[in-house]
């Protein structure tokens, strides 16, 4: 079993020390970015870092970043954090342990969060409930996007506290398409793709067990990351994610 371990997000992402809670900022919400390997197209460290400075930026959390997914393996780890955001596609890395696996479903159906970014959903194939978790998932040979490029992306739910107040916007970014599954799932954000000839759901929620999953799939790069719309997105859909509210 690997032992379980964070970077410390005020240093580079290499730092690597013993996990243990951050009493210093009792009020803010505890975000565990879960990331470490992805396609080579994608440069993860730089995407990660940009989806916890988003998150720092609007003071509202508090982000530990761990390059292992084998933290999942520790139950009084995830006990800490009130959402786990996953930033991973296990290109190189083998799949998660079977104790891993539980404690991820066991966390979030005990009333904590989950956040999908990006490929994510295509982690841990074989892993039929990690795909029924993040609602859909994008499936090797089945999902894609046309060339990466500008494109209009659709508030589909305007009241909902996630998207209240936003408007319609453009981002530079992959539009993905395709992705399978058939679970209820709530669209927020949408876009028509010119790859698949149909309306793609880009930003979704649903409930599990008591806790919430908030999907998103930008992020090709730190670019689409910290266009302002996708940064208030992933600033307000963690908040639900973790807390059910948007303050």
């Amino acid at each position: 079993m690997r032992l379980p371990f964070v970077a410390l997000t005020g240093l580079a992402l290499s730092s690597i020390v013993p996990l243990c809670p951050a009493a210093e900022t009792p009020n803010k919400i505890k975000v565990l970015l879960v990331t470490g390997d992805d396609v080579g197209a994608h440069p993860w460290r730089d995407v990660s870092q940009a989806i916890r400075e988003t998150l720092l930026a609007s003071g509202k959390f508090d982000v530990k970043v761990s390059e292992d997914p084998g933290i999942l393996e520790s139950a009084s780890a995830l006990k800490a954090y009130d959402v786990v955001f996953l930033h991973l596609y296990n290109a190189t890395l083998p799949t998660l342990a079977a104790t891993a696996k539980q404690n991820l479903l066991d966390h979030v159906k005990g009333g904590k969060g989950l956040c999908v970014s990006h490929l994510s959903s295509a982690s841990f194939k074989e892993w039929s409930e990690f795909q029924k978790l993040c609602g859909r998932y994008w499936v090797m040979g089945k999902s894609g996007h046309g060339p990466r490029g500008v494109f209009k992306a659709q508030i589909a739910d305007k009241d909902h506290p996630i998207t209240k107040g936003l408007a319609d916007f453009e981002t530079d970014d992959e539009l993905y398409a395709k992705l399978l599954g058939d679970a209820p799932i709530h669209v927020l954000v949408s876009a028509n793709s010119d790859w698949s000839k149909a309306v793609e759901p880009l930003v979704f929620i649903m409930d599990y067990g008591q806790g919430r999953v908030f999907h998103e799939t930008f992020g090709h790069d730190a670019k689409a990351i910290q266009t302002p719309n996708v940064s208030k997105l992933i600033q307000r859909g963690t908040e639900w994610a973790a807390t059910g509210k948007v303050e």
